[in-house]
């Protein structure tokens, strides 16, 4: 069941999902209010109403003297027409298209669409004109025949340049990663809508740090870096996903957690699924084109650990083995390095900074911090002669200044 009127949209599913009916009420409050304030109040059936009163949307419990009541973490209610809208800032001069790294999987270079399907699986139903891919009103979402966790995404897409529509009727699409979290694509050039669903908002949570889009009909770009939310073995949530987003070349989006899933209306929660899955575009009603759309896996971002320890052994040194090693030593291609101690320990001066070293043994020592390597020879009365400091793959060699 579905009551439509201008813009909004009332589901029995929406409402459904909205667990007891003070969300209910303040849900249907706040699309009213986004109504009115858009002058476009319609006649409400007799029939809708009863639907309404059935849920029990009115009733007193809708009534909640916290002020914080329904409130997202970010301080604010999603779609609030009064939330302060981003900057205007002018792009600079287009550099598109941008070519795809050789890394990249290109998901559209203008020839077909094999790299994406319908909802059900099959052929996309969206149209290839003039080597760009265009969405058909009613056509439903498209999305990519693979799936993807962690990526790094680039986007060029341009609303229709023939202006029609005002709000969120105008040029609106969206970029989904991973099926849940949706970056709005909107004409949001001179155009007014609620902050947190104008161009590259992270839709109806956070508006973006600026309103850097073009024209009508130019072609604009997104760059994204997304990290999949993560979870234990018990399926709770460890952390959230993560999103930045290029405007245009400008960043709009550093780094947000997103708070759940995005949605209109509605507020939900991580649930652990499938760690890749596909990427999608919104048919949302209007024409909005697309062209040089590539992707990139990132890899984990846990740090690959080395394969065997810098220090396996340590030792250590009596207070006259350590004070022979004190003392300047001549480099062959200019310059000293010193050794010198502090609280028993001793340090190897580089170019003026003191590095903690590690003793293996009387001959060979580890520096704290850096994987450098200091290697040392003695004479015969134990005394040592010389000095092989090994960084960076070179090695430069000092012997016992005088």
């Amino acid at each position: 069941m579905l009551y439509r009127w201008s813009n909004l949209r009332l589901s029995w599913d929406s409402f459904r999902a909205m667990r007891n009916r003070a969300i209910r009420a303040q849900a249907l409050h706040t699309g009213l209010n986004v109504i009115q304030r858009a002058g476009r109040v319609r006649s409400i059936s007799f029939h809708w109403f009863r639907t309404v009163l059935g849920l029990g949307l009115f009733a007193s419990t809708a009534i909640h003297s916290a002020s914080a009541f329904g409130q997202l973490p970010t301080g604010w209610k999603a779609h609030d027409w009064d939330r302060q809208r981003p900057e205007i800032v002018a792009p600079g001069a287009s550099n598109l298209p941008l070519l795809p790294p050789s890394d990249a999987v290109v998901l559209f270079d203008g020839k077909n669409l094999d790299e994406w399907r319908a909802s059900d699986g099959g052929p996309a139903k969206w149209v290839i004109k003039d080597q760009v891919m265009e969405s058909v009103p009613g056509s439903g979402y498209v999305f990519t025949a693979k799936s993807f966790g962690d990526v790094q995404l680039h986007v060029e897409w341009a609303a229709p340049e023939k202006v029609q529509g005002k709000s969120q009727g105008r040029g609106n699409s969206g970029v989904f990663l991973q099926g849940m979290i949706e970056v709005q694509v909107l004409d949001s050039f001179e155009n007014i809508t609620y902050a947190d669903g104008q161009a590259g908002s992270i839709y109806g949570q956070y508006p973006p740090m600026v309103n850097v889009s073009r024209k009508p009909g130019e072609w604009q770009s997104y760059d994204i870096v997304y990290r999949k939310p993560s979870f234990g073995e018990d399926g709770k949530l460890q952390q959230p996903a993560r999103i930045t987003v290029f405007h245009n070349g400008v960043l709009i989006q550093d780094n947000v957690r997103p708070l759940g899933p995005t949605s209109w209306l509605q507020h939900g929660n991580y649930s652990k699924g499938e760690d890749k899955r596909p990427l999608s575009f919104q048919d949302h009603g209007n024409p909005v084109r697309y062209r040089n759309v590539w992707v990139r896996e990132l890899p984990p971002e846990s740090i690959v650990q080395p394969e065997k320890p810098y220090d396996p052994v340590i030792v250590s040194l009596k207070p006259e083995q350590q004070s022979k090693l004190i003392g300047k030593y001549a480099r062959t291609d200019g310059g000293l390095w010193e050794i010198t101690e502090k609280s028993g320990k001793l340090y190897f001066s580089v170019f003026g900074t003191p590095l903690e070293m590690i003793p293996h043994s009387v001959d060979e020592f580890g520096l704290k911090y850096t994987a450098g390597k200091i290697e040392l020879k003695y004479d015969e009365a134990g005394n040592p002669t010389d000095l092989h400091f090994h960084m960076g793959g070179d090695i430069t060699k000092a012997t016992r200044a005088k």
